[in-house]
C-alpha cells in the first residue's frame, strides 16, 4: 500500500460534497432487493422515516432527530442488514396552503374557473397582505401553486439532508400528494368504510375560523388567553329568585340549553330537575347534575351552551340536550335565531348580535345585560388555557358540521385495549414514552375526525346520490371500485352515472372535502413499503423495524399509524419506536417558529462541518431535550475537534508500514487491543439498545486514550525499524485504526470515510461492524503505563522543564501489580519520556517519587 494520496494537511472542508457524490455514484445506500430476498425478512432493517412537512425550511431540530435515525441505520447496515431507508415529503395539509397564500399572495375560491394563463402577483414574501387583498384563484390554480412550491422546498430539503450525510436511499421517495399516495390513502379508507370503521355524522366540531376547517383532537394545543368571569342571573321558573352563574363567554347565552352542577353539591341538589329562564332571551332550560361540574369553580354551577368548549360537548351528548348552535363557520353569530327564542324581546336582542364576531357579540351582550340589570359583576382579567389549532392564530370555536370519522378506540373498548396491547408489544426508546402513548389512548374523548374543508390534499373518494329534490341522500353513499383509484369526485363520475347528472335531482353530488393530512401520513409504512402496490417489497420490509419521531407527535402520527395498522393488519406497524427529545434554546425553551427562536442549520453546517453537527446531535440520548446556543455551540466545537483528530491520527498511524509477517508480541500492544475489544462489546451493546449516545461516549473516551497515551507511548518503537517490537506496534496501530474508524463511522460519517479511503477498499459504511479480535492482553497495562506517563510529564512540568528534556533517572512508585505492568512496557515509557534509567518503589498509587533531569548544556 502507498500513502501518496493522503493529504499533507487533512481537513474537513469539502468532504461533504466529495463523499455525497461518491456515495451516489457507487449506489452505497441503495436498497438491494436481491440481497433482501436472499436473507429474508430477518436480514432487512426497515425505517418508517418521518416525512418532513414541505412548507418552509428545515430547522436544527430536524438535524437533531434525523441524525439519531441515521446513526442507528448506519450501525445496522454495518452489522450486515440490508437497509430499507426511504424518505417521504409531507406535501399536503394546512401548513402548505398557508405557505402558498403567504408566498404568492393568493387565496382559493372554489367558485372560480381555472385560468391556464394565471400568473401569481408575488413570488416571495406576501405575508404582510391582508386576506382580503389576496388574489382569489380557482382550486386547480391553487393546487398547481401548491405543487410548484412544495417541489422547490423538497429539493432544498434533500440538498440539506445530503449535506447532513443521511444514508437515505434517494430512489425510495414518496410524496403525500402523488397519484400512488392518493390511491393508497383512498383504498385504505374504502376498506375502513367496508368494515364499518369509517362513518360520517353531523356533530359538534372543533373549528378553525381562519382555515375554515374542522380540527381533530390530536391537533389541539392549549394557549393562555385573557378572560373575565361575568356573573349573571338566571331566573327560577317558579319565580322564587335567581341562580347565579359565572361565565367567560356571555356571548353564547342564546345557545344555552341547561345549567349543570356536581351531583354532590348540596347547594344545588334542591334545584336538580327544576328549570330556570335565561337572561336576555327568556328561554326555559333545565338544571341538571353531572360529575364533570366543578364545585369550587365560580359559583359551582355552569351554563351548558352549544358549544362553548369541549366539556359542553360531553354534557350535551351525555345529558341528551338540544343543539342551539349560533356560531357559523366564519366565527360570526349566524343570522337565524334559534327556534327557542320566541319572545319579541329575545328576537330583538339576538338581532343585535347577528353577523358579529364573538368579540363584538360579547361586548354587546355585556351592554345588554348591564341595561337589563342581569349582569351582577365582572371579575378582574385573568389568564386561562384556551384550545387552539396547533398551527392556527385564533381560538377554536365549536360548530355543528357533517364530517367523516374513523374509529380509534374512544368509544370502542375492545379496539382501545387492542391499541394498548400493540403498544406494549413494541420496544420504546426511551421506555417511558410508551406511557404517553397509553395516556393519550385512554384519554380520547371522540373518534378520529379525518375530513377537512380545504383544497390541497387527498380527495375523499365518495359521491352521494341526490333525491328528487336535488338534496344529498347521506344514506346513499357511492364509492368507486378499487381499480379506478385514484379518483377526484369533483371531476370524476361514479359508476352508473354520467357527467350531466352531476348536481341534478336523481343524480349525484361529489364529496368536496379532503382527508386530514394525518389520515394520509398515518399510512407512511404502506406508502413507503409498497402496500397493495408491490407485494414482494411489502413482505420484505413490513412490519417495519423502527419508527423514529419526535415526542410531540406521539398523539398524532404514532397513534394514527398504529390505528391504521391495527385496523388493517391486526398488528403493530413496527417492532420499535425511537423517540427524540426537543431542541431548546439557551433559556431551555422549546424552539418553535411561533416563538421566533428557531435556528436554521445551513450556517452551522457551513461553519463547523457536518461531522461536528452530527456529533452534537448524537451526544444526546433518545427522549432527552438538548440545548443549542448558535452563538456558542460548545458540543459542536468538541465534535469538530474530534473529527479533525481522527484525520490527523489516521495520517499518523498510516505513516508506519506494517510488515506482512507482523504479529502482536508486545504487552502494551496486546493491552490496548484487549481494551479496545471491550469497547467494541460495550458500544455494540449500546447501539443494539438504541443508545447511540452511550456508544459514542464509550468510543470517544477510548479514542482520546489511544491518541494521548498509546500513540505517544509507542511512536518511538513504531518509528524504529531496528526495534524487534516495531512490527507489533505498527500492526496494533493499524488494527486499532480500522476498528475505531468503524466504531465512529455512524457519527463522524465523512471523516471516517475519508480516513478509511486512505488504506482500505470500498466504503467504511458497508464494511463489517468490528468484532473483538481476541488478542490476549491485560487491559491494566495500558491504563497503568498511561498513569505513569502522566506522572512523568507532571514531574517535568513541576520542575519547569520542557517535556523534551532528557531524564537521567526516575523512580516510579506504586502497588506491585501496577509496577509489574509498567515493567512490561518500560521501553516504551522510557522512549517517550526520554528516560535513561527507571527504578521502582512500593507505593499506594502510581506516582513519580524521584526524578533527575539531565543537565542541559549552556
Amino acid at each position: 500500500m502507498t500513502n501518496a494520496h493522503i493529504p499533507d494537511k487533512p481537513a474537513l472542508e469539502g468532504l461533504e460534497q466529495k463523499w455525497d457524490a461518491a456515495w451516489s455514484d457507487a449506489g452505497t445506500y441503495l436498497f438491494d432487493r436481491d440481497a433482501a430476498k436472499a436473507k429474508g425478512r430477518a436480514g432487512v432493517f426497515s425505517i418508517d422515516t418521518p416525512p418532513p412537512t414541505a412548507s418552509g425550511s428545515l430547522h436544527i431540530g430536524h438535524v437533531f432527530s434525523y441524525t439519531h435515525t441515521d446513526v442507528k441505520v448506519r450501525y445496522e447496515r454495518m452489522r450486515g442488514k440490508t437497509v430499507f431507508y426511504p424518505m417521504g415529503w409531507d406535501d399536503n395539509g394546512l401548513p402548505t396552503e398557508r405557505r402558498v397564500q403567504n408566498y404568492y399572495g393568493v387565496r382559493c375560491d372554489t367558485s372560480l374557473p381555472y385560468d391556464a394563463e394565471f400568473t401569481p402577483p408575488f413570488r416571495g414574501d406576501a405575508k404582510s397582505l391582508k386576506p382580503a387583498d389576496q388574489v382569489p384563484i380557482s382550486r386547480r390554480n391553487f393546487i398547481e401553486l401548491c405543487e410548484e412550491l412544495t417541489l422547490e422546498d423538497e429539493k432544498q430539503f434533500e440538498d440539506l439532508f445530503r449535506k447532513l450525510g443521511l444514508s437515505v436511499d434517494w430512489t425510495q421517495t414518496y410524496r403525500t400528494i402523488s397519484d400512488d399516495t392518493i390511491r393508497t390513502s383512498q383504498l385504505a379508507f374504502l376498506r375502513n368504510l367496508d368494515r364499518g370503521e369509517a362513518y360520517q355524522a353531523m356533530a359538534p366540531t372543533l373549528w378553525d375560523i381562519d382555515f375554515r376547517s374542522a380540527i381533530a383532537q390530536a391537533e389541539l394545543e392549549d394557549r393562555e388567553q385573557q378572560a373575565s368571569y361575568h356573573r349573571v342571573a338566571f331566573h327560577k321558573s317558579d319565580g322564587s329568585g335567581d341562580i347565579h352563574i359565572e361565565t367567560t363567554r356571555p356571548e353564547l347565552l342564546a345557545a344555552c340549553v341547561a345549567l349543570v352542577a356536581n351531583p354532590d353539591d348540596e347547594r344545588y341538589q334542591p334545584y336538580f330537575g327544576s328549570t330556570v329562564r335565561t337572561p336576555l332571551f327568556d328561554v326555559e332550560v333545565p338544571v341538571l347534575a353531572h360529575p364533570l361540574a366543578v364545585k369550587d369553580k365560580g359559583t359551582g354551577i355552569a351554563m351548558i351552551c352549544t358549544f362553548g368548549d369541549v366539556t359542553d360537548i360531553i354534557w350535551w351528548r351525555e345529558l341528551d340536550l338540544p343543539n342551539r348552535t349560533i356560531l357559523g363557520r366564519d366565527g360570526r353569530i349566524i343570522d337565524e335565531a334559534p327556534d327557542a327564542l320566541v319572545t319579541d324581546a329575545a328576537k330583538a336582542a339576538y338581532a343585535e348580535l347577528a353577523g358579529k364576531t364573538v368579540f363584538s357579540a360579547k361586548k354587546r351582550v355585556v351592554e345588554l345585560l348591564e341595561e337589563s340589570g342581569e349582569l351582577l359583576e365582572v371579575s378582574k382579567p385573568f389568564t386561562h388555557p384556551v384550545k387552539f389549532y396547533e398551527k392556527g392564530d385564533r381560538p377554536l370555536e365549536i360548530v355543528s358540521t357533517r364530517q367523516w370519522y374513523l374509529r380509534n378506540g374512544a368509544r370502542d373498548a375492545q379496539l382501545r385495549e387492542k391499541l394498548i396491547e400493540m403498544g406494549r408489544s413494541m420496544g420504546w426508546h426511551p421506555d417511558f414514552m410508551r406511557v404517553r402513548y397509553e395516556n393519550w389512548t385512554n384519554g380520547l374523548t371522540g373518534d378520529w375526525l379525518v375530513s377537512r374543508q380545504r383544497f390541497f390534499g387527498v380527495p375523499i373518494p365518495i359521491w352521494y346520490g341526490l333525491d328528487e329534490n336535488g338534496d344529498r341522500d347521506y344514506d346513499r353513499v357511492l364509492t368507486p371500485d378499487a381499480s379506478r383509484l385514484p379518483v377526484d369526485p369533483t371531476t370524476d363520475v361514479p359508476d352508473g352515472y354520467t357527467e350531466d347528472q352531476r348536481g341534478v335531482p336523481g343524480g349525484f353530488d361529489a364529496e368536496r372535502d379532503i382527508f386530514d393530512t394525518w389520515a394520509t401520513s398515518s399510512l407512511t409504512p404502506q406508502l413507503a413499503g409498497g402496500w397493495e402496490r408491490d407485494e414482494e417489497l411489502w413482505n420484505l420490509v413490513a412490519p417495519f423495524d423502527v419508527r423514529p419521531q419526535g415526542q410531540d407527535i406521539i398523539r398524532t402520527w404514532l397513534f394514527s399509524t398504529m390505528v391504521r395498522s391495527v385496523l388493517e393488519d391486526d398488528r403493530a406497524p413496527w417492532t420499535d419506536a425511537a423517540i427524540s427529545g426537543f431542541i431548546v434554546d439557551p433559556d431551555r425553551k422549546k424552539m418553535s417558529k411561533s416563538k421566533g427562536n428557531v435556528v436554521t442549520p445551513a450556517d452551522i453546517l457551513d461553519t463547523h462541518g457536518t461531522d461536528a453537527v452530527r456529533y452534537w446531535a448524537a451526544s444526546s440520548r433518545l427522549g432527552a431535550d438538548a440545548a443549542f446556543d448558535p452563538q456558542n455551540p460548545t458540543q459542536v466545537k468538541i465534535g469538530r475537534r474530534l473529527a479533525i483528530k481522527v484525520l490527523n491520527a489516521a495520517k499518523f498511524v498510516l505513516s508506519f508500514p506494517v510488515p506482512e509477517d507482523a504479529r502482536i508480541t508486545h504487552a502494551l500492544d496486546a493491552s490496548m487491543l484487549a481494551t479496545l475489544d471491550q469497547v467494541v462489546r460495550d458500544a455494540t451493546k449500546a447501539f443494539d439498545a438504541f443508545d447511540h449516545a452511550r456508544a459514542l461516549e464509550i468510543t470517544e473516551s477510548f479514542f482520546w486514550t489511544f491518541c494521548d497515551d498509546y500513540l505517544e507511548l509507542v511512536k518511538e518503537r513504531a518509528y524504529n525499524q531496528s526495534d524487534a517490537g516495531q512490527a507489533s506496534a505498527a500492526l496494533a496501530l493499524r488494527m486499532a485504526l480500522s476498528t475505531l474508524l468503524r466504531l465512529l463511522a455512524p457519527v463522524l460519517s465523512f471523516a471516517a470515510e475519508e480516513a478509511w479511503s486512505w488504506f482500505e477498499e470500498g466504503s467504511v459504511h458497508t464494511a463489517e461492524w468490528p468484532e473483538p479480535v481476541g488478542i490476549e492482553g491485560d487491559p491494566a497495562v495500558l491504563r497503568t503505563v498511561g498513569e505513569a506517563l502522566i506522572s512523568v510529564r507532571r514531574a517535568k512540568t513541576e520542575a519547569k522543564a520542557s517535556q523534551k528534556t532528557p531524564v537521567d533517572s526516575v523512580t516510579i512508585a506504586g502497588p506491585d501489580a501496577a509496577l509489574e505492568a509498567i515493567r512490561s512496557a518500560e521501553g516504551d515509557l522510557a522512549a517517550v519520556g526520554r528516560i535513561a534509567q527507571v527504578s521502582y518503589a512500593a507505593g499506594d498509587a502510581v506516582s513519580v517519587s524521584d526524578i533527575v533531569l539531565t543537565p542541559q548544556e549552556a
